[in-house]
């Protein structure tokens, strides 16, 4: 792999060779794809949620920080939009801390609670958005970056539902803190194009979940690779929960009963959007069910292949596209 260095906010802020961060997957971000991500040159977090006991966190950033190498990684901590009894956010930062993790991804809902706890420790914070104006007010509770992911992203764009292109320009007027660009992104063309633009990196989810590291079943890979950018799906918007996910029978009941039923809960649909089977999908390979993040960055899914060397050609195509910006 070229060991070309790319120098900016977000490669000095987690010491990584590109400005590429490899989002929280939820029950796919374990140990071995981070540490992949590490190998890469890149950075990833593994997704506290896949690990809901305590002691198989901890024993999963044990594993990380060991197949690391010494390179990069963090947790992401994803958190319901709001506040519900018995929830253990603060436990597993705390956790965090305790092992002594560098950085963490938030998402979900303002992490101002728990910004005094990661700061004391030296904690680095990326915060995930689904619109800019959210990420404004990130920056101001003192956020060391912020990533905002636009409409094409999979699993929640959240409700604005604004386009990469647009967020990656109009961030630049917005913010005076490091920002990365997700949803839709593929292609390391589109690296280049967010970094023109004034982000400082990008967030790639759907295009590493074909990563051998990743695993998942063969046969759910192998969907991904088959399909195109319109092949997701939209639903949960009667909900203001909206999730981008791949197109099957799931979806298509999801969709029915929101049309019929305007006032349908969360409740009420739980049989068939339980994460439970979602994470049953990937271990079976039957895509048919479960609502199974997908953004149309399938649209550069080609093939199933070690995350480096999806990395490599990302970064070969980023240098490509720099090149044609040069004015004979």
């Amino acid at each position: 792999m070229s060991q070309i260095a790319f120098r900016n906010a977000v490669t000095e802020l987690f010491g990584t060779r590109l400005p590429i961060v490899a989002g929280g997957l939820m029950w796919l971000a374990d140990a071995d794809y981070v540490a992949a991500a590490a190998r890469a040159g890149i950075i990833g977090f593994i997704t506290a949620a896949s690990f809901p006991e305590p002691q198989a966190l901890r024993a999963e950033i044990r594993r990380c920080r060991e197949l690391c190498e010494g390179g990069p990684f963090g947790v992401n901590v994803s958190m319901l939009p709001k506040l519900v009894p018995g929830e253990k956010t603060r436990e597993v930062f705390e956790l965090i801390v305790d092992e002594g993790v560098k950085f963490v991804e938030t998402s979900g809902r303002s992490p101002e609670e728990f910004l005094p706890l990661l700061k004391e420790a030296g904690i680095k914070v990326l915060h995930k958005v689904p619109a800019v104006r959210f990420a404004v007010k990130a920056a101001a509770l003192g956020v060391d970056a912020v990533a905002i992911v636009g409409a094409e992203c999979g699993g929640h764009p959240g409700l604005d539902m604004v386009g990469s292109f647009v967020n990656a320009a109009w961030a630049e007027s917005q913010l005076d803190i490091p920002y990365l660009i997700g949803g839709g992104i593929g292609r390391g063309s589109q690296l280049a194009a967010a970094l023109a633009m004034g982000a400082s990196g990008v967030v790639v989810g759907t295009r590493f979940a074909v990563a051998e590291e990743i695993w998942a079943h063969a046969d759910y890979k192998q969907r991904l690779v088959d399909a195109g950018p319109t092949d997701t799906e939209l639903s949960m918007q009667s909900l203001r929960n909206t999730v981008r996910t791949l197109r099957n029978e799931t979806t298509a009941a999801v969709k029915e009963i929101e049309a019929q039923n305007p006032d349908v809960t969360i409740q009420d649909l739980m049989p068939m959007v339980a994460g439970k089977i979602g994470r049953n999908a990937y271990v079976t390979g039957d895509w048919s069910k479960g609502l199974l993040s997908a953004g149309q960055s399938l649209a550069f899914v080609d093939r199933i292949e070690p995350l480096a060397d999806i990395v490599l050609r990302f970064e070969r195509d980023m240098w490509q596209a720099m090149g044609r910006l040069v004015i004979a």
